[in-house]
């Protein structure tokens, strides 16, 4: 960066005490009105009040080879430094009844020392907050401190392996020892960088597919506070990245590598063990198929058997294959099974077409006139059974993009899942993917509609041409129709409904995303749920990097 500005901060919010840093060639003056301090830049008229950074303690992380400000490259460029505090300048008006923190996780520290990851779930979780109280919003990012990040920082190597990298190996004896600490699971990441959820007791848990990646933070300041240990004997080193958590459950998927299949388990509130729903066996190929997400209904929990399977070939390769820990069987087919969650019992497994999803959307029963289930609707974010969009999200791809259009199509896949005993189901676009640019992912819906019938979701879409999804929709599943919010340049992350207190209507609320904007820059992003229309913006200090999933915790 071309200068540096030290700020001391006049005011803390609920923050450990810190000192500014902010860094920008632009900077025409600083000046300090009722306590606050302001930047001014020439193309922009307030950047941020009481900018806060340079913790004590804090470790700021080398930027790597790209230029941090190339509004090309700031969504995919590693975070500046380790942490950051401050409140924010909210152009709009935030509502007074948002009163709580957005947590936001993701890969967003992409390099060790002089060495770069090459993908991008392979990043060092970044945890983001925003925290509302009054209209007023104060921002703050941390690394989360897993093993894999501090030995990694204090080693300047790779230790453990990740989505896509293996430790370097001296000899032969080291790999050896290497892939025996693999089947133990010793040599697995904590790298907990995919989604944050609230369990019913209040605790705050980042996950990723690694059981030991569950790891306890605090909402309010970001810091890691402990791993969450399992306390029941059930073996395994994955689960599904997203359980279904709510007030009154949490529900999770165990993928079976030995013996083909999925383990359904439950955790009751306020405990660590989880106990068994039921199992269900693999009915193709050899090994189970990706399970980074599942829907639920009222009554049953949905088990996908997704043809893009894990492959232990690929596991044991010390350099990346195109489908990286995972393998195309289309020979296998793909199936939906449903699993009773009272009693564990199977009451449909399903033949459906070839799918790829990463994520569901939410799930419902189909009843007849007189009330009775007789089937299953699940949707997801479908990718028309195209495996190629695993390796496009290569940071190399998503750095280098020059224009064309190289975007997967994507589709609201519909499954519809029989309870007649049928063997065959079905899978089919919910509506014209035209209507959000045949783009679709991270999506998420008025949770007091988990599980029942709803009609509106809210995603990232694509305004071609693109290389990633660009744009937030809202998409109303019932007249088949999406609004889109587009900002050129900019590229958003997952939109999150928060509902308004009291509201009757499913799309009551707003609609929370964090944009890693053009020219280096990033910003919170406040849309009304029903009109979705831009209520409020706020300017960060500086771009941050794209993540991914987030959850809200509400203000006591």
């Amino acid at each position: 960066m071309a200068s540096l500005i030290s700020i001391s901060a006049t005011k803390n919010y609920g923050f450990p005490s810190s000192k500014a840093v902010f860094g920008d060639a632009r900077v025409q003056s600083i000046c300090e009105n009722n306590s606050k301090t302001m930047i001014s830049t020439k193309n922009t008229k307030t950047m941020i009040v009481n900018v806060a950074t340079d913790i004590s303690g804090n470790i700021q992380s080398p930027l790597p080879k790209e230029v941090a400000t190339d509004g090309k490259l700031v969504a995919w460029t590693s975070v500046q430094q380790e942490r950051w505090e401050g409140e924010l300048v909210v152009e709009g008006e935030i509502p007074k009844w948002l009163s709580g923190t957005y947590l936001r996780n993701g890969p967003g520290l992409w390099h060790v020392g002089d060495y770069d990851f090459r993908h991008l779930f392979d990043g060092y979780a970044t945890l983001v907050g925003l925290h509302f109280n009054n209209g007023k919003l104060i921002m703050g990012h941390r690394q989360i401190e897993s093993d894999s990040y501090k030995a990694a920082k204090t080693s300047k190597k790779l230790c453990y392996r990740e989505f896509s990298e293996v430790p370097k190996h001296d000899n032969f004896l080291a790999y050896i020892g290497d892939l025996a600490n693999l089947f133990s699971g010793a040599s697995l990441t904590d790298n907990a960088n995919t989604g944050v959820v609230k369990l019913a007791d209040g605790r705050v848990v980042c996950l990723t597919e690694t059981i030991k990646g569950s790891i306890v933070v605090d909402p309010n300041t970001l810091e890691t506070l402990e791993k969450f240990e399992y306390s029941d004997s059930w073996s395994g080193l994955i689960h599904s990245a997203h359980p279904i958590v709510t007030d009154s459950e949490f529900i999770t998927l165990l993928p079976d590598l030995i013996n083909p299949g999925y383990v359904v388990a439950r955790m009751d509130p306020g405990t660590n063990e989880r106990k068994v729903i039921g199992r269900v066996d693999c009915r193709g190929g050899p090994s189970p198929g990706w399970v980074h997400s599942f829907p639920v209904t009222e009554h049953y929990v949905i088990v996908p058997e997704m043809p893009l399977r894990y492959c232990a070939q690929n596991l044991l390769k010390a350099e990346p294959t195109p489908l990286y820990k995972f393998r195309w069987y289309p020979e296998s087919k793909g199936y939906m099974h449903v699993m009773c969650k009272a009693s564990g019992k199977i009451v449909a497994s399903v033949e459906v077409p070839l799918f790829v999803t990463f994520h569901f959307i939410n799930a419902y029963e189909e009843k007849d006139e007189d009330g009775r289930i007789i089937g299953v609707i699940a949707d997801c974010c479908e990718h028309n059974a195209d495996t190629t969009i695993l390796d496009n999200l290569r940071l190399q791809n998503l750095r280098s993009w020059s224009g064309e259009d190289v975007l997967p199509d994507a589709r609201v896949g519909r499954f519809r899942i029989p309870l007649d005993g049928s063997d065959k189901g079905e899978l089919f676009a919910a509506l014209n993917p035209d209507e959000h640019g045949r783009g679709m992912d991270m999506c998420s819906i008025n949770p007091a509609f988990l599980g029942k019938p709803y009609r509106y979701t809210y995603a990232c879409g694509a305004q071609r041409p693109c290389n990633f999804p660009n744009t937030l929709t809202k998409i109303d599943l019932i007249n088949g129709k999406a609004k889109n919010w587009y900002d050129e340049g900019a590229v958003p992350s997952e939109p999150y409904f928060v509902a308004r207190p009291g509201a009757t209507e499913e799309d009551d609320g707003v609609v929370i995303s964090m944009i890693s904007d053009k020219n280096g820059e990033g910003y919170a992003l406040i849309l009304d749920g029903s009109t979705f229309e831009e209520i409020a913006r706020a300017k960060f200090p500086y771009g941050l990097p794209y993540g991914l999933h987030g959850c809200w915790v509400p203000k006591n």
